[in-house]
């Protein structure tokens, strides 16, 4: 970001500031535009990330072609209506048809997207949707449980309510049996077995 939209960031702030009753002058508010600036840079890095490129530099030759499942990737998302923090776990599986991916690669696909101004449904859609077109899988089934501060710090007000969506892609919507596996297995309680 120049430096010219730095400051025009950081007034902002200000200005949001003096909306609500401070004073950004006041000894602990001096640095707060600019570590709210540093903060947004961060929690909207997603922006400048291609997850269709991450996903494609880790796929690999593979005759696996039963269910791979990572379970409980934990996100940190913004709800695009009010600017409020989305706090939930995502849940992806893919049956491959060639191709493995690095397994690193699918919770940082999930950053690229939850690091932008969101919805949960829009976020669930996506992550599995660039899967779908990277991997090519026979198909993909995705997962997200979330908290909404949007509904729990204001409006209604409900402390601890979770919100899950869903996206399933080939197989997983498909056939019963490959649906119902990925939901057995990611209702399971982790064990002590691993």
């Amino acid at each position: 970001m120049s430096d010219t939209k730095n400051i025009e960031f950081e007034n902002a702030v200000k200005i949001m500031m003096e909306h609500v009753g401070e004073d950004p002058q006041r000894e602990g508010l001096l640095d707060t535009p600019k570590r709210v600036r540093k903060a947004f840079e961060f929690m909207y890095s997603g922006y400048n990330e291609d997850p269709i490129e991450i996903l494609n530099k880790a796929l690999f030759t593979s005759s696996n072609d039963e269910m791979v499942l990572i379970k409980d990737i934990e996100f940190y998302s913004t709800c695009e209506h009010h600017l409020l923090p989305i706090i939930g776990r995502v849940h992806v599986a893919y049956i491959p048809d060639g191709k493995v991916v690095g397994l690193s690669k699918i919770p940082r696909v999930v950053n690229v997207f939850s690091r932008r101004m969101q919805i949960q449904e829009q976020l669930t859609e996506q992550i599995a949707d660039a899967i779908m077109q990277a991997i090519a899988p026979k198909g993909v089934g995705v997962v997200v449980q979330a908290r909404h501060m949007c509904m729990e710090m204001r409006g209604v007000e409900k402390i601890n309510s979770t919100t899950t969506s869903s996206a399933l892609r080939g197989l997983f919507k498909r056939d019963e049996k490959t649906r119902s596996e990925f939901f057995s297995l990611i209702n399971s309680p982790t064990g002590s077995r691993y």
